[in-house]
């Protein structure tokens, strides 16, 4: 069931994802070589105390039999794709890429954003992947209008990406958001325009590639939570929560 979000809603969620985004870059600002993955992990549980809202993805469970995701933070390493579970074992290095997935709940809502970066000097096809991640996200929000269907912003992400050579991840998708962290419509980074759901005004999307150097295809780590790409290349993901106006996409979780 699809969701429709009155004004005021969009606003609070606004406020969410506004809090999702400060602390991202509060978190990228301080993230070293030598810092672990874990010490992330309690200073974005510090931020959320400070802000007074709650964390989204701690204690989540996707489905029943599923242990709960144990952190505040995904924090994604090098071909980890998305839902790094942080470790005081797992320590940031010089040439890292590192994806940062985050939320937030406040008043009810959710916001939901990620980022992708690399630490020090990299490969220029690291700095290409990063890039043609991002601008795909930028592609899909342009198709996120009244009128138009989910399948447009899906080929629009899915072109991009496999124009610079690189391979979108289907086995996860974008999302509705709203009271539940995941709502329908799914929005996936692939497929064919002028298919699939109509957008509609007060629609809450959250648009997030994770795209792969190698291959598309994935696998989980015995953690349960942890998505790898198959063949080890290294992957990047972006994510912004969008809501569908009459003016346009507005993309909730700028600062």
């Amino acid at each position: 069931m699809i969701f429709l979000k009155s004004p005021q809603e969009i606003e609070t969620m606004r406020v969410a994802n506004r809090v999702v985004s400060e602390i991202l870059a509060e978190l990228r600002e301080g993230i070293r070589p030598g810092i672990s993955t874990g010490d992330i992990d309690r200073i974005a549980a510090e931020l959320i105390r400070k802000k007074g809202v709650r964390s989204a993805f701690k204690g989540y469970q996707i489905r029943n039999g599923i242990v709960p995701f144990p952190a505040t933070i995904c924090v994604s390493l090098n071909n980890e794709i998305v839902h790094g579970i942080p470790s005081t074992q797992r320590v940031i290095k010089d040439g890292d890429v590192v994806s940062l997935d985050f939320g937030v709940i406040y008043r009810d809502f959710y916001g939901d954003a990620a980022t992708t970066f690399a630490l020090g000097k990299v490969k220029e096809e690291t700095q290409r992947l990063i890039a043609a991640t991002a601008a795909a996200l930028e592609e899909g929000i342009a198709q996120a209008t009244v009128g138009n269907r989910v399948g447009n912003v899906s080929a629009a992400i899915q072109e991009r990406v496999e124009r610079e050579g690189f391979s979108v991840v289907r086995e996860f998708v974008g999302h509705g958001v709203g009271r539940r962290l995941h709502e329908d419509p799914p929005v996936p980074n692939y497929g064919v325009r002028d298919r699939g759901v109509r957008l509609r005004e007060g629609m809450v999307i959250a648009i997030e590639p994770m795209v792969n150097v190698g291959k598309p295809e994935v696998q989980l780590k015995d953690d349960g939570w942890t998505a790898v790409t198959r063949d080890g290349s290294l992957s990047a993901h972006f994510e912004h929560s969008v809501a569908i106006t009459e003016k346009g996409p507005a993309v909730l979780s700028l600062l």
